[in-house]
């Protein structure tokens, strides 16, 4: 399996690893991993990938089998060969507007307490699909109340619960449409908020930031109707 570094340290930008294998599509298997892969409705991280005599754009990132993570080149050209040590780059920027959007994207499923039937994060925006039949009647209300919750600061955390407590818990589980992934004996869970002042926990993989103040301002970009009881509400990154 590939050490998941990002999810030690999702603020690692650089680290150093070694190449395990090369994958028939053509991307770069590594022993550990700065690099988030898709998952959870969160995109693959990018970056370059260094080594003795090369550099290489690293277009996005996957997860392949037995628990390895793949690296998929920007375009085909000369890669690192199997075993050789190699220096991991992370696109920061790019990550961190991804962490900012993902955790608020938790927060607005606070501030709309309904079941969650789909999502997607971008580094600008992100949206989440709510079982909601009828539209807020006050979407300046939500995005005051969104904004709110960002700035008390609120640290964000993490814990394990086991799968037997998840299972016989099922009210943590916000998404209707995806089951968090079960079969390892623990699932990850991501906590905003400590003792009286928490204000959410849900099962979740993904890179977050360290407290919620690091967000930013949020704007709420548009409320869609999808489907018959679906709205889509999406978010955006006002800096």
């Amino acid at each position: 399996m590939t050490e998941p570094l990002f999810r030690l340290d999702p603020y690692l930008r650089e680290a150093g690893a070694t190449v395990i294998g090369h994958t028939a599509e053509g991307a770069i298997l590594i022993d550990r991993s700065i690099f988030y892969p898709t998952g959870g409705g969160q995109p693959g991280d990018s970056g370059d990938l260094l080594w003795d005599g090369g550099r290489l754009p690293i277009a996005t990132t996957l997860k392949a089998e037995a628990g390895r993570i793949a690296l998929v080149p920007a375009a085909a050209q000369a890669m690192p060969p199997i075993g050789a040590p190699v220096r991991q780059v992370l696109d920061w920027d790019r990550r961190h507007r991804l962490m900012r959007v993902h955790t608020a994207l938790h927060l607005l499923s606070v501030v709309i307490p309904l079941p969650v039937t789909g999502g997607q994060i971008g580094a600008e925006r992100g949206r989440l699909d709510f079982d909601m039949p009828e539209p807020p009647s006050d979407v300046a209300e939500l995005e005051q109340r969104l904004n709110a919750l960002i700035g008390r600061d609120l640290a964000v955390t993490e814990d394990w619960i086991t799968d037997e407590a998840l299972l016989a818990d099922p009210s943590i589980v916000k998404t209707m449409s995806v089951m968090p992934p079960v079969g390892q004996g623990r699932v990850r869970l991501v906590r905003i908020g400590q003792g009286a002042a928490q204000v959410d926990l849900q099962p979740c993989g993904g890179t977050h930031v360290a407290r919620t103040s690091e967000i930013g301002r949020i704007e709420f970009a548009r409320i869609e109707k999808k489907g018959r009881q679906n709205r889509r509400v999406t978010i955006a990154l006002a800096d």
